[in-house]
């Protein structure tokens, strides 16, 4: 399967990859891995959704959220690794969801990342997660998200 193919055929288009807002890097490759940092909602610089979920965010929004949090964790692999032909497989991702205190539902938060990792890579897609409820989060964002890939040498 050809990850660019895919996107296009998808209407999706690979945002920049994230730049560090701190002192680590978006993507670090170890072996036949590549780490991400835990990657927020940013698109154009823009958070696409700030607050609580289950209080100022709702699940929709939120969902929407993981996604794209999820493709700039895909960009951010993709430049670590010299391109999107040298990502083999997801292996992990874990979500943090900045959640109100009686909010429940980080599973149905973070499928917006599983299901568009698992609709650009196909059966590699499927992976392994942990969907976590958060007291806050960096820059107040609703989700972050990080991936573990496989990456090809």
């Amino acid at each position: 399967m050809h990850l660019e193919n895919r996107l296009r055929e998808l209407g999706i288009e690979l945002p920049r990859p994230p730049q560090a807002v701190a002192a680590y890097v978006p993507a670090i490759i170890s072996g036949m891995w590549c780490f991400t940092a835990g990657q927020l909602p940013l698109r154009d610089g823009v958070l696409v959704a700030q607050g609580k979920v289950g209080q100022e965010v709702d699940v929709q929004t939120a969902y929407q959220a993981a996604r794209q949090s999820a493709l700039n964790a895909v960009s951010a692999a993709a430049h670590a690794a010299g391109g999107l032909e040298h990502l083999v497989r997801v292996v992990k991702v874990v979500g943090f969801v900045q959640s109100a205190d009686d909010f429940h539902e980080q599973p149905a938060v973070i499928n917006g990342a599983s299901e568009l990792l698992e609709s650009l890579f196909g059966e590699a897609g499927r992976h392994a997660r942990s969907a976590v409820g958060s007291q806050t989060l960096p820059m107040n964002a609703a989700v972050e998200v990080e991936v573990i890939f496989e990456v090809r040498a």
